[in-house]
């Protein structure tokens, strides 16, 4: 284990203690224990069609001729939840790119694209639902207002780097000058796939919007599975308020600092969802939202085994 995730694990302790300081656990079992357990089935549920779209839209990103078929993609999926897990900085999303590259002859470059571009549509799809719930929440006050025009600047820098060549270009370069030398050789490699997948994706109009429709899509269902695990909870927030809420909780859980979004997630959910429901259901609700992540990683575990032999091989030196 390196340092930094150590620390993160630690950051991530630290945070449940002090969350969970707070609240009876008597009280929060009590929460499960009464729950709505058909919402709680169905909720939990969820992710068998999460996990099957997704692995719908890897094969609709993948080249013409390539033969990844929908159960190799669905082992993909799975396998890259358990690295994710535990390996640091999505590690298991560059795994899956190495097990891309083996199976269906890429290029090392072009796999990584493709695995670029899937986080990419799915970072501006959470965006996306993001700005279109908090544009419809009433409670916005000056924090809110902020984090609206962050997250809507966000995400309009996000549409130019995807759709727009030269800004993409300008965007690399300029950062590229005000960072560190060990982050600069990196940001160059970053936009030499960038440009490689502006050329590919832009390249068939026809699928990059089966994609984007298809990412937004599955981003509704994952904001719709956090908003049954409220009502499996027995609460309620109207579900257009959680479509501003649960995202925000979401972009918390993703600050690099702790292991895999716990406790930021956890700190988040609970503070944003106060004015609709008490603290012990919104650890419940952390405890539910975590199970998202973990539950896609216990399936997956069957198939870590050869995503891992095929690291190790093109982790060999030739």
């Amino acid at each position: 284990m390196n340092l930094k995730r150590f620390i993160s694990i630690v950051i991530s302790t630290a945070l449940l203690f002090y969350l969970y300081s707070r609240i009876e656990i008597n009280r929060l079992w009590e929460v499960f224990q009464n729950c709505d357990a058909l919402w709680m089935t169905i909720s939990l549920g969820m992710v068998i069609p999460l996990t099957l779209f997704t692995s719908w839209r890897l094969q609709q990103l993948m080249p013409k001729g390539t033969n990844l078929s929908f159960l190799e993609a669905n082992r993909l999926i799975l396998g890259s939840s358990v690295l994710n897990m535990v390996l640091p900085s999505k590690m298991g999303d560059i795994a899956k790119a190495y097990f891309m590259r083996e199976r269906d002859n890429l290029s090392g470059s072009l796999s990584l694209v493709i695995v670029i571009f899937e986080k990419a549509c799915d970072m501006l799809s959470l965006l996306l639902w993001c700005i279109f719930g908090l544009f419809f929440y009433s409670e916005k006050n000056t924090f809110f207002w902020g984090i609206t025009a962050i997250i809507t600047g966000g995400f309009i820098v996000g549409v130019f780097l995807l759709g727009w060549g030269a800004f993409a270009n300008f965007f690399f370069i300029l950062c590229s000058k005000i960072v560190p030398q060990g982050i600069k050789n990196k940001l160059q490699q970053m936009q030499q796939s960038w440009s490689e997948m502006h050329n590919y994706f832009w390249s068939d109009r026809k699928q990059l919007a089966i994609i984007t429709i298809t990412s937004i899509f599955i981003w509704f269902l994952h904001l719709l599975q956090i908003w049954l695990f409220i009502l499996a909870l027995k609460a309620w927030t109207p579900f257009i308020v959680s479509l501003a809420l649960s995202p925000l909780s979401i972009l918390a859980g993703l600050l690099p600092f702790t292991f895999a979004g716990v406790g930021t997630r956890d700190a988040a959910l609970i503070w944003f969802y106060q004015p609709y429901f008490n603290e012990t259901v919104g650890a419940a609700l952390g405890l539910l939202c975590t199970s998202r992540y973990f539950l896609p990683a216990i399936i997956g575990l069957p198939f870590l085994g050869q995503m891992m032999a095929t690291v190790k091989q093109y982790q060999k030196p030739s």
